[in-house]
């Protein structure tokens, strides 16, 4: 059977990136979204174009979604080689202002979520016996916290602890973890952070989006494409012996 690629919150934006490149090394892809009719349209147009993808719907925040998923798309598609934990939510508020029910979900979809991909993954990759690579979706948000995104900012760091202790306990596996870290991606989430961004600060919009791209060194906004090429990397036999580490997309808005 062929290699298959699990991507999580793939029905759009940089999931919807991530799919359409590793599709083009290869892979079989599954297309994992809350939302069952983004995923189809992002599979059909996977197969439109020649590849071999299958949607599926699931809540990334309830663990036996997530080894469900693994299970269906593995007897579906084939020898599961990637697993790409890219579903995430945000929300921009001040801290005083932040709910609890905002908190938990985001808490439960961007650090639960990824905990329950990496434990799904894992144990997929233990029983095949060939090792894999299992990628997650950090931020630059993860490496220096921003303003009114505190829990986003949490969760952030939250993954990369994650991925440097997940990276540690599979390598004898040969299970290689690592994450990217986006900045600003013009993607339907972020279109919301700008909006929102913009209410607090009593600012338009295009003032807000301005002030952003002020901090980019490289001059633009990221697209999904520019960070769906760091994944496929990291996918990829040349980086076969790195492994417990995030790699900044921002085009120069922070170093590390």
């Amino acid at each position: 059977m062929s290699k298959l690629a699990i991507i999580t919150g793939a029905g759009q934006g940089i999931g919807k990136g991530i799919a359409q490149r590793l599709a083009k090394d290869g892979y079989s892809i599954a297309v994992a979204d809350i939302n069952s009719d983004t995923a189809a349209q992002v599979a059909k147009d996977l197969k439109l174009a020649g590849y071999s993808a299958k949607s599926y719907q699931l809540d990334v925040a309830n663990r036996e979604d997530m080894f469900n998923l693994v299970k269906s798309a593995v007897n579906d598609l084939g020898t599961l080689a990637v697993f790409v934990n890219n579903a995430g939510v945000a929300f921009i508020d001040t801290i005083v202002d932040s709910t609890p029910d905002k908190i938990r979900r985001l808490l439960d979809v961007n650090l639960l979520g990824t905990y329950w991909g990496i434990q799904a993954a894992a144990q997929q990759f233990k029983k095949q016996g060939k090792g894999g690579r299992i990628i997650n979706a950090a931020s630059l948000a993860g490496i220096e916290a921003s303003a009114l995104q505190s829990a986003y900012s949490a969760s952030k760091f939250g993954i990369r602890g994650l991925t440097q202790a997940a990276s540690k306990e599979l390598a004898a596996d040969k299970v290689t973890v690592n994450a990217y870290d986006p900045g600003v991606v013009r993607t339907p989430l972020r279109d919301g952070i700008d909006k929102r961004t913009a209410e607090i600060r009593h600012i338009s919009i295009s003032e807000q989006q301005k002030n952003v791209l002020s901090e980019i060194t490289l001059g633009r906004e990221a697209t999904p494409a520019d960070v769906a090429e760091v994944v496929a990397w990291f996918a990829s036999p040349a980086a076969a012996y790195i492994t417990g580490q995030s790699i900044l997309v921002d085009g120069g808005m922070r170093y590390q």
